[in-house]
């Protein structure tokens, strides 16, 4: 087998943001996307929050691709199984470049959700990083195996955690429901609540509006 190198290089990603920030902001939310999407096209499932309130930043997973054959149609993707743990350290230095772009220096209330794979991206930032949110929204995916409840620690008693997911999700058997309940009871102890709501493998709108609408 060849050997594997590597560099370290400058590199440049695009992310999205949806409203302005005022002293009437009251939520900033921290939002990735899901296993194809962009984050450009990802944000427009906050639309419909009050623009006065919330400000919306959603970074871009840094891995494109076509998603058809005729070349029309591009995804993006934050890891794969590639050199896994090299990339999360590259995809986390790049969302704390884009949190120290969009930041106040007095935070409202901050919201981190992670949809579909990027559960997997929002749970490793907040962990690694340690950051202090409200509320953690885990919708529609996996928790990381490598996660550990001392990984959680410095959370508040008081940090939200909603796991959030479809009760026809076709990528979420009965079996994958039973285990990260029980992951994150484990890693989020009482703080964990469950969220199940009628639908597939869909943002869920109407769960994002009346989050917005909490004090």
């Amino acid at each position: 087998m060849t050997p594997q190198k590597q560099v370290s290089y400058s590199t440049t990603n695009t992310y999205s943001t949806l409203n302005t920030i005022t002293s009437e902001t009251k939520h900033i939310w921290l939002v990735f996307h899901g296993l194809g999407y962009l984050s450009k096209y990802f944000i427009n499932y906050f639309s419909e929050l009050n623009p006065t309130e919330n400000f919306i930043i959603a970074p871009q997973a840094p891995a494109k691709y076509y998603q058809d054959k005729k070349f029309r149609h591009v995804g993006a993707s934050w890891l794969t199984r590639e050199n896994t743990t090299l990339e999360i350290e590259n995809v986390l230095n790049y969302i704390d470049a884009v949190f120290d772009a969009e930041k106040p220096n007095t935070l409202p209330n901050f919201i981190v959700l992670g949809y579909s794979q990027g559960v997997s991206i929002a749970t490793r930032w907040v962990a690694s990083r340690k950051i202090k949110c409200n509320h953690l929204i885990l919708h529609s995916g996996g928790i990381p195996k490598e996660l550990q409840p001392e990984d959680f620690t410095f959370m508040s008693p008081t940090t939200k955690v909603t796991y959030l997911y479809g009760d026809n999700d076709p990528y979420i058997t009965e079996a994958r429901k039973t285990e990260e309940e029980l992951k994150g009871s484990n890693l989020f102890g009482e703080r964990l609540e469950v969220h199940v709501f009628k639908g597939v493998h869909e943002v869920n709108k109407e769960f994002l509006i009346t989050t917005a609408k909490e004090k």
